[in-house]
């Protein structure tokens, strides 16, 4: 057979790169860290792309115990939000060797049946959101390594947690609707028992006790618009002075309100300033466009993934919520 025509080993990687078959298996296998230089290890990379070199996955894995697999739990994909998520995980993944099976338990929330014969046998660890945590039971999950996204730190079942910081996005929320001069709020609440939604109407509801003369009522749906649309409707022309604000949970409840505001003849912004949280792509898309809070769906994903590989490797997850902004469009304005 033509050299050419030969698949190129680590030998060739070490040889190009002018290091040690050692060096090239800690680089690939990203075990480098602390062992060889920055610059080494950018050196072999280069080497591994030009030759065009792949390391034998099967038999690394076999030699190393792992599948080099994670299975990421989310509810189902009834928005891009979780879309994001996916992929912020399986960049990362891919960058230190790893696939990523996207798992989306049904319902949204609630058991799972087992995507594989055994979870533990088949996969290194997992990525959970708290909305679909009762699926990780199910699927013996709860046994693998385990990083939980949305999560409360102090309750977690995993070996790391990974949040977006939600509270000071309701903060942002609540001044911002507080300094426009609303004083009644209504707040749409998602109808469901999870932890990110309980910390929502917890600051929701601090931050506007901290002011003198407001009022805030709360009504739940489940997140569909239909559900929304029904919920805030019935709210709204509830006796007694209307709310001026209405604090959505979700994008995907606030395009419900919209339609519930407009059957009941109400104008947004004059007469309802309306809010959402999670700036999906149909924020945009509604009229007047949605004031929301931006959430990094990738990055969430991206940080998850990072944090999973740390436990792997016996290493500190990164630590820190990850930002969120609060996006001022047309839907608010201060109450007539």
């Amino acid at each position: 057979m033509a050299q050419g025509s030969t698949r190129p080993t680590s030998r060739d990687v070490a040889q190009a790169a002018g290091v040690s078959q050692a060096a090239v298996s800690l680089v690939l296998g990203d075990k480098w860290r602390g062992r060889v230089s920055e610059a080494t290890a950018q050196r072999v990379r280069e080497a591994a792309q030009e030759l065009g070199y792949r390391p034998n996955l099967a038999a690394r894995n076999l030699r190393l115990g792992r599948t080099r697999t994670v299975l990421l739990v989310v509810p189902a994909l009834t928005t891009e939000f979780f879309a994001g998520v996916y992929t912020g995980a399986a960049r990362v993944a891919a960058e230190h060797g790893f696939g990523v099976v996207l798992y989306p338990s049904p319902e949204g929330i609630g058991p799972a049946r087992n995507p594989f014969g055994s979870a533990a046998a088949a996969l290194d660890g997992v990525i959970a959101s708290s909305m679909a945590a009762d699926a990780l039971t199910a699927i013996r999950g709860d046994q693998l390594p385990l990083v939980m996204l949305d999560s409360d730190p102090e309750g977690s079942l995993g070996a790391a947690t990974v949040n977006l910081d939600i509270k000071d996005g309701v903060r942002q929320v609540a001044e911002h609707l507080l300094t426009l001069g609303h004083r009644r709020f209504l707040h749409l609440a998602a109808d469901i028992a999870s932890w990110t939604f309980e910390v929502r109407a917890r600051e929701l509801a601090t931050r506007l006790s901290e002011v003198p003369g407001t009022d805030l009522r709360t009504t739940r749906a489940p997140i569909t618009i239909e559900d929304a649309l029904n919920a805030a409707e019935t709210a709204l022309a509830a006796p007694g002075p209307r709310p001026t604000a209405l604090v959505c949970d979700d994008d995907k409840l606030a395009a419900g309100a919209y339609k519930a505001a407009r059957r009941l003849g109400l104008h947004i912004p004059d007469d309802l300033s309306i809010t959402g949280l999670d700036d999906l792509a149909l924020s945009r898309a509604i009229d007047p466009e949605l004031t929301t809070v931006r959430l990094d769906a990738e990055r969430f994903g991206a940080q998850g993934m990072e944090a999973l590989l740390a436990v792997l490797d016996d290493r500190t997850p990164p630590q820190g919520d990850i930002p969120v902004e609060l996006v001022v469009r047309g839907s608010t304005a201060p109450p007539r």
